[in-house]
């Protein structure tokens, strides 16, 4: 019989980290019930995306995603090149408080990407560097990035989550809670026939609106864009830019992360996330290539 099939179906195996707590936590949940179904567009329950980050720079406000103890991941759309007035909210569950589980920390480094482009979005990426390092608790906990050549095919049921705007210059209502969406991979073909012919690169990816129009906005971008595979929550994307907010033609588009795992295990040094390599297939998989997967992530793992 066939081990994977459809497209949720995926083979994976986890890499290394320099951090041993960073690779067996990062992409867990411990706060999500088992089978717990996710409703889209609506308020998330506290702690159950333990990585997601609030940047704000300024008056700006956008999200982010904690990749280990010291380094959060966002776009480079939501940064400027000091550091000053950058702040970092972990554990945060609305934008109005009370946080309980909230910690706080300033930013000593900002580092774009030297070839992002802001008319075109290219290599729309920024890594921000605590002041000091975060502990991790159930409520704040890193994402597993995806790694090279992984894959995502289309109509994948992936996450986005943020506190922006819920439709275009509607801001998000009292208290501002942290919005959860399910949205389908959208292939950079269709997505291009959307936004015009080379607009989407192979450097990113798209996915959403939903069904009822729900999709990433104004406050969202530099957040993460997940997919589930067993007990894992890997990070496939980066909230880049949109045309409106879940306009049924325009789906939201994102810097591919598994494009940048050089660059940012350059950047990181020690202190690098923990990367797992996806794969998803439209198709039904033979025994033969889940074995292979599966004996591939017991001789990795380590």
């Amino acid at each position: 019989a066939d081990l994977l099939t459809s497209t949720s179906s995926a083979a994976f195996f986890l890499l290394s980290a320099a951090d041993a707590e960073v690779k067996d936590l990062c992409g867990t949940a411990p706060l999500r019930k088992p089978h717990t179904r996710i409703i889209g567009g609506e308020d998330a329950p506290a702690g159950v995306w333990p990585w997601q980050a609030s940047v704000n720079n300024n008056s700006t406000l956008c999200g982010g995603s904690l990749i280990s103890r010291r380094w959060v991941l966002t776009a480079a759309r939501c940064l400027s090149r000091s550091a000053d007035n950058v702040v970092v909210f972990l554990g945060r569950d609305t934008q109005m408080g009370p946080n309980p589980h909230e910690v706080t920390r300033w930013v000593s480094k900002v580092i774009q990407h030297p070839d992002y482009d802001p008319g075109t979005h290219k290599n729309d990426l920024g890594l921000l560097r605590l002041s000091t390092p975060v502990n991790f608790t159930d409520y704040i906990r890193p994402v597993c990035l995806a790694a090279k050549r992984s894959f995502f095919v289309d109509g994948l049921s992936c996450w986005v989550t943020g506190w922006g705007a819920p439709q275009t210059h509607a801001p998000l209502p009292p208290p501002q809670r942290l919005q959860q969406v399910s949205v389908p991979i959208v292939s950079n073909i269709q997505c291009n026939a959307a936004y015009g012919t080379g607009k989407v690169t192979t450097r990113m990816m798209c996915a959403g609106p939903d069904f009822r129009g729900k999709g990433f906005c104004e406050g969202d971008f530099g957040g993460p864009l997940v997919v589930s595979n067993g007990n894992r929550w890997i990070q496939a994307g980066v909230a880049s830019f949109v045309t409106g907010c879940g306009y049924p033609d325009y789906p939201g588009v994102y810097t591919r992360v598994s494009r940048y795992q050089t660059w940012i295990n350059n950047h990181t040094g020690e202190e690098q996330p923990g990367y797992v390599y996806f794969w998803s297939s439209a198709s039904r998989t033979s025994p033969f290539i889940a074995m292979f997967s599966l004996l591939a992530a017991t001789a990795l793992v380590f």
